[in-house]
């Protein structure tokens, strides 16, 4: 009897990396157990994140590992992806949180091996909570899929130090970086 790796979610027109870019600088972190991001992760979903400085994006398609109903994509995957997109999208804005509430509108399903696109952005910071909005259109034609709300409650500076450092977090110039592009406004992005 042999052992296979689990099968991989499939990224979508990007290459793998282990650094989160913003425009021609990128945010580079050591590689971690993270069940969104982390490529450490054996069963995780391995998302490669991209943004600017209002946002965070990723493109893939997911295998049968993460099926709810037959040929259809779990929602709690999809909540997961949301969340991950969201919480990114405040680091443009050296910010960290952890999510206190979250939120998400299932609109159709999402089909296994379907290319889809997450996009997050903050909305508000008010003191130390953060507001966010999500959504995860279909890669192919646009169509709004899910949404999502969040509520983070922001590291103090403390704890934000903390985390830098264990994760050897540092914000690096890239000039072979070329810029992200910019979330799709589709779903109702103000």
């Amino acid at each position: 009897m042999t052992s296979e790796a689990p099968a991989r979610p499939t990224r979508v027109g990007v290459e793998a990396s282990t650094a989160f870019k913003v425009g021609s600088r990128r945010f580079e972190f050591a590689p971690h157990n993270c069940f969104a991001c982390g490529q450490l992760n054996a069963h995780g979903l391995h998302l490669v994140l991209h943004g600017q400085a209002d946002g965070c994006w990723t493109e893939l398609s997911l295998p049968q590992r993460f099926e709810g109903w037959e040929g259809i994509v779990h929602g709690g995957i999809l909540a997961a992806i949301l969340d991950e997109v969201m919480a990114w999208a405040l680091v443009g804005q050296d910010s960290w949180g952890l999510t206190a509430r979250l939120s998400i509108e299932f609109k159709r399903p999402v089909q296994i091996g379907q290319a889809i696109r997450a996009e997050g952005w903050m909305t508000e910071k008010r003191r130390r909570l953060l507001r966010t909005h999500g959504q995860i259109l279909d890669g192919a034609t646009g169509a709004l899929l899910a949404t999502g709300e969040a509520v983070y409650v922001a590291a103090d500076e403390r704890r934000k130090r903390e985390l830098k450092e264990r994760y050897q977090f540092r914000l690096v110039d890239d000039p072979a970086g070329t810029a992200a592009t910019r979330p799709q406004q589709a779903g109702g992005r103000p």
